[in-house]
């Protein structure tokens, strides 16, 4: 290891960073305190009554017990505050679905309160990031045999009695998508019975509630207000309308983009109400942001008001389902309030598993198209003709076609000039020259800038189309309204076009031809979504959940985000997704009251389709897409409402489930909380979809239904279909489950001939004769050993036992490497720019691990990394903080690598990044022990290892592997990570 170098450049930046941290800065920290919160509380204090609701009633903090027992839980965290001495350091009292409290500490003091009696955990503040005029058609909502009409007589009252909150960037309350209802309402008693939450109407443009926008709340704390923003909940970004109007916008509203109708437009649950939480605020490039302290606080405050369902568009973790944010969720989940998240934008990265939210108490969404007509065609002078999409319905050409990089003016940065950089995007400086553009169509690159801002690019030098050319085969493609006629088409396409124009020079000529309204083959996967497995549980927990629409969703924007030009706009991402699940759920909690979160979840997850509208498999960039792309399938609105039985499960199996993937310990005070609750294998979690990451000969999973008719038994019969190379059964033949009882069945599962290390895919469904099918997804990943990728301890000294699953009959053994210490570059970095740091690894590497950590940097600081090899990307991680990783493995990764540190986001104009870097080979160190080194196993039989590490350097990272081995053949590897 003292091989691994960091060249003369990160080595002085090493001395200028030492010198620069102040000694006692103060950042903003989350605290979470032991007791349950009000939305969970039991009553098993003797002192205090029970405050967690009975049956499908809402909290009531309003209750005199309720207010006791806020008192109590105050008390309790002004006590931890007090016992490290910072009593004036609270900012925020969180009682509702999190019970803790954010403060302004030190990193010592920090330190010191999450030691403190009765305080579960700590995080860093953190910085969260924003992630239809025919979808309500191409769900199957309209029309008279659609479910607005059949479930609930009309559009007009599709929705009454349901409240959504949307957390995200705000909300344009004049939009005719938030209009009063028509008065009086039918569902208002309802609605009044329910409803405890305010509008805040703000102080800088202030909002109007009315009888559809009936909450509103901003959150200022923590978060950077820029001066053009609205000190409101009045939304400037866009984002945040866009999402509350798809979930539940009024029905029938016209739509006009940059002055063309596009049609009528409504939410998924028109006759809904709105309760606006603005925890994102615009920054300047365009995005918006806002810290968990807020979030977490809109929870609290949304479950209290009275929101039946939350829409949560918001960026998240992909491995971590123990953040601040989330365990709020979890106590909303508790609380009876469904929950819907986006699943995430980084599908068309590298092929690496990137789906966020990966708790099962909330409802992932990834994203997919849909129906709507937008093809068209760019034909080149030489006769060809490539397929795109595009709005335009006229089209433009022939038109001489030109490459964007070889039309920008003297001095322009050549990379900006092929992305088609507008002028407003780059200081107001134009790239593009309007001599070489005037009158002609213009191949723009995709990528850095926004889409849209490419085509006001080229009508800002004269041009008169765009060709849209993506880069990569996963990206989407997109019919965005652009400033010009624009045929955005895939990257085989792009490079054929671009090989014309540069073969055929000041001779090329192109056609971009008009919209075809034909409806379009659909759904398929968006190229941007997240997919799986989720790395939250080592993969035995399916996600995303299901799919929706979320490219191309026409919907109500700000008029201030959009330059002043429009009201509606069409916007692509899971965020545009996950809306119309929130709204698809607030349909289901109209139609049946009684139904929890978990069962609204199942129903819309088991009736799920995994076909296209033309029979065929759902397609993700030209192959057939898999459960990691869509969980159980694209929602059926129509089928789930009678989904005939449904998988539920409640806040104890999500302690179990949390305790048994090894993350309810980070959050809990003592090991008494996993041991009073167990924890389970999560692939036996009770849910509607089946995984199993490391399937180790064979595996038996348990699953429970529950009938969801009041008066009808059923008996119901399973199909179990799985992939080549295995063999399965259910243990029984059929289930009669009478009316709201449920019934438990086994499902065994045999690895025969299916290749090691690779997904496979099957289904598991259960039919009666009523007309019910209730499918689940399976995904399979058979494994020689079944044994955790990584653990993490801490301590200078310790011992960690580990459990290995052998999928054969013989001898195992383990041999360790490591542990070798993290060799530490401090890299000054000033914001938004980034710098490299080249780092030479020593031959015979096998494990390289480059890595940022919150704990070193202040609250809201986002770092992003990436790395590559001889110029060539070889991993990124660009998650919503300061906690980045990327790990490669192979025989020999000995030679020089650059990384990339991108500071995005911070309170300072510099930061000094502290890049960690390990290198592991294959040889022991003489720190890490295993034992036994070597034993008998048997197939399906979990065998004990314990590892010893000792004499580590106090508070300094370590890194280390074990290698399993039949004796002749590695079976897996699990990396060991020692934290201070």
């Amino acid at each position: 290891m003292a091989a691994l170098s960091v060249l003369p450049l990160a080595m002085a930046a090493t001395t200028t960073a030492s010198q620069a941290a102040p000694a006692a800065a103060k950042s903003v920290y989350l605290v979470m305190t032991a007791p349950a919160p009000l939305a969970s509380y039991d009553g098993s204090d003797p002192g205090y009554s029970r405050t967690k609701p009975n049956g499908r009633a809402k909290v009531d903090v309003r209750s005199a017990n309720a207010r006791a027992y806020a008192r109590h839980l105050i008390a309790g965290h002004d006590a931890a505050l007090r016992s490290i001495g910072a009593d004036g350091a609270k900012r925020v009292d969180y009682t509702v679905a999190f019970n803790g409290f954010s403060a302004s500490l030190t990193d010592a003091e920090a330190a010191r309160i999450a030691k403190a009696p009765g305080v579960a955990h700590v995080w860093k503040d953190e910085l969260r990031y924003a992630e239809t005029t025919t979808t309500p058609d191409f769900l199957g909502l309209t029309g008279s045999t659609g479910a607005w009409a059949t479930q609930f007589g009309g559009a007009s009252k599709a929705g009454e009695g349901v409240i959504i909150g949307v957390l995200d960037s705000g909300i344009w309350s004049d939009s005719a998508s938030f209009a009063a209802l028509p008065s009086p309402r039918p569902d208002q008693a309802v609605i009044d019975a329910k409803w405890h939450g305010v509008c805040d109407a703000g102080e800088t443009s202030p909002v109007t509630c009315n009888n559809k926008l009936i909450g509103a709340r901003y959150y200022t704390k923590g978060n950077k207000v820029e001066s053009f923003e609205f000190l409101s909940p009045r939304d400037y970004n866009g984002h945040g309308t866009h999402t509350a109007s798809t979930a539940g916008g009024n029905n029938g509203v016209p739509a006009t983009i940059n002055g063309g109708s596009v049609g009528s437009i409504s939410g998924m649950a028109p006759a809904a109400r709105l309760a606006a939480y603005k925890v994102l605020w615009a920054t300047p490039d365009g995005r918006a942001s806002g810290t968990t302290e807020s979030i977490v606080k809109a929870i609290n405050d949304a479950v209290a008001d009275g929101v039946d369902v939350i829409n949560y568009s918001v960026s998240g973790s992909s491995q971590s389902v123990v953040g601040a944010d989330e365990i709020a969720f979890l106590g909303a989940a508790d609380a009876g309030v469904f929950v819907s998240a986006s699943a995430g934008n980084s599908g068309d990265t590298i092929g690496v598993s990137s789906v966020a939210h990966n708790a099962p108490w909330t409802m992932t969404v990834a994203a997919s198209t849909h129906d709507r007509g937008v093809s068209n065609t760019v034909t080149l002078g030489n006769g060809q003709t490539y397929a795109g999409v595009g709005v335009s319905p006229t089209g433009v050409g022939p038109a001489p076609l030109v490459d964007s990089s070889t039309v920008g003016l003297p001095g322009a940065d050549p990379t900006k000039v092929a992305l088609c950089y507008s002028a407003a995007n780059n200081g107001g400086v134009a790239v593009l020259d309007p001599a070489k553009i005037a009158g002609k169509i213009v191949i723009c690159l995709r990528g850095t800038t926004a889409r849209v801002d490419k085509s006001a690019a080229v009508k800002e030098a004269g041009g008169v189309g765009m060709v849209l050319a993506n880069t990569s085969a996963a990206q989407s493609l997109n019919a965005d309204f652009h400033a010009v006629p624009t045929s955005h088409v895939n990257a085989v396409n792009g490079a054929a076009i671009r090989a014309y124009a540069a073969s055929a020079g000041a001779a090329a000529t192109a056609t971009i031809g008009p919209r075809d309204p034909a409806p379009a083959r659909a759904p398929e996967m968006a190229g941007f979504s997240s997919y799986g497995p989720a790395l939250a549980g080592g993969g035995d927990l399916l996600k995303p959940d299901v799919t929706a629409p979320g490219v191309d969703v026409i919907a109500a924007v700000s008029p201030a985000g959009d330059a002043g030009h429009n009201d509606f706009n069409s916007l692509s991402g899971t965020s545009m997704s996950a809306p119309h699940v929130a709204g698809l759920a607030a349909l289901l909690k109209q139609a049946h009251p009684q139904w929890s979160p978990m069962w609204i979840k199942s129903a819309l997850m088991t009736t799920a389709t995994t076909l296209d509208n033309r029979g065929l498999p759902i397609q993700r960039t030209g192959h057939d897409a898999t459960p990691l792309d869509y969980g159980n399938g694209h929602v059926v609105p129509p089928k789930s409402f009678d989904p005939g039985l449904v998988y539920s499960n409640s806040a104890v199996d999500w302690f179990r489930y949390g305790c048994g993937i090894g993350q309810f310990q980070q959050v809990t005070t003592s090991p008494a909380f996993c041991q009073r609750y167990g924890g389970m294998d999560p692939s036996d979690l009770n849910y509607p979809s089946i995984a199993i990451a490391g399937l180790a000969g064979s595996q038996t999973i348990s699953r429970t239904v529950t009938n969801t008719s009041v008066d009808q038994a059923s008996q119901y019969k399973p199909t179990l279909v799985l992939p080549a190379g295995f063999t399965g059964s259910v243990n029984v033949d059929k289930l009669t489950v009478p009316p709201l009882q449920s019934r438990t069945f086994k499902v065994t599962i045999t690895r025969t001939t299916a290749p090691l290390g690779a997904w496979a895919f099957g289904s598991l469904t259960w039919t009666d004769k009523r007309g019910h099918s209730v499918r689940s997804s399976i995904a399979l990943n058979p494994v020689a050993a079944a044994a955790p990728s990584e653990i993490a301890v801490a301590g200078a000294s310790g011992t960690s036992a580990v459990t290995v699953t052998p999928g054969y009959t013989g001898t195992l053994t383990a041999a360790v490497a490591g542990l070798v210490p993290a060799q530490v570059a401090t890299v000054t970095t000033p914001k938004p720019t980034n710098t490299t740091a080249s780092v030479v690894v020593p031959a015979g590497t096998k494990v390289l691990r480059f890595a940022t950590y919150d704990a070193d940097y202040p609250a809201g600081t986002d770092l992003d990394i990436s790395v590559t090899r001889g110029g060539v990307l070889v991993g990124s991680s660009g998650g919503g903080s300061s906690e980045e990783s990327v790990t490669l493995t192979g025989a020999d990764l000995g030679g020089t690598y650059v990384v990339t540190l991108d500071y995005f986001a911070g309170a300072s104009d510099t930061i000094d990044i502290k890049l960690n870097s390990f290198a592991v080979g294959s040889s022991a160190t003489g720190n890490l022990t295993a034992t036994p080194a070597t034993q008998s196993v048997t197939t399906g039989v979990p065998a004990l290892v314990t590892l010893n590490w000792t004499g580590l350097t106090p508070g300094v990272r370590h890194l280390g592997t074990v290698t399993w081995s039949d004796g002749s053949a590695t079976v897996g590897r699990t990396l060991v990570s020692v934290l201070p």
